[in-house]
């Protein structure tokens, strides 16, 4: 049985990056496109949420999501983004399981949850903004002396 290895789980962390970053971008893109923010309001205002949140929510989804796809930290983003899908979680609870069902259901955000604990375990795989500047820093970085 052939091991999986170091590079094949980096890959694996990539594109669970990818997928992570690119559900943010597309779901803040449909509040903007296709539900409007103001209609995103009112949405959560009809939810006893506030709808003054549709703004941050749309920022940080935009925001988090592009952060992740180009792993710019985009493990801890993948943390900080959780509190909207527990609440994405518990706004579908009442409609059930299964997306398919009327308002879509609860699986799909807990999936999500589970996917970002996971990247942010896994890391941001190759190819992240991340890496990048963090050898850039210690290449350009001069080691300290006695005298600073």
């Amino acid at each position: 049985m052939k091991t999986t290895s170091v590079e094949q789980m980096g890959h694996g962390a990539f594109l669970l990056r990818l997928a992570l970053g690119f559900m943010w971008i597309s779901h803040a893109l449909l509040k903007w496109h296709v539900f409007t923010l103001p209609g995103f309001a009112q949405w959560l205002d009809g939810k006893g949420l506030p709808g003054f949140m549709a703004w941050p929510v749309f920022l940080m989804e935009i925001s988090g999501g592009t952060a992740i796809v180009l792993g710019f930290f985009g493990r801890y983003v993948s943390l900080l983004l959780l509190p909207i899908l527990v609440v994405a979680t518990g706004t579908h609870i009442p409609n059930g399981w299964v997306f398919t069902n009327a308002g879509g259901g609860w699986e799909y955000p807990v999936f999500l949850i589970v996917a970002s604990l996971a990247h942010y375990l896994l890391g941001d795989g190759p190819l992240a903004v991340s890496h990048f500047l963090k050898r850039h820093s210690s290449v350009t970085r001069r080691p300290a002396t006695a005298s600073q």
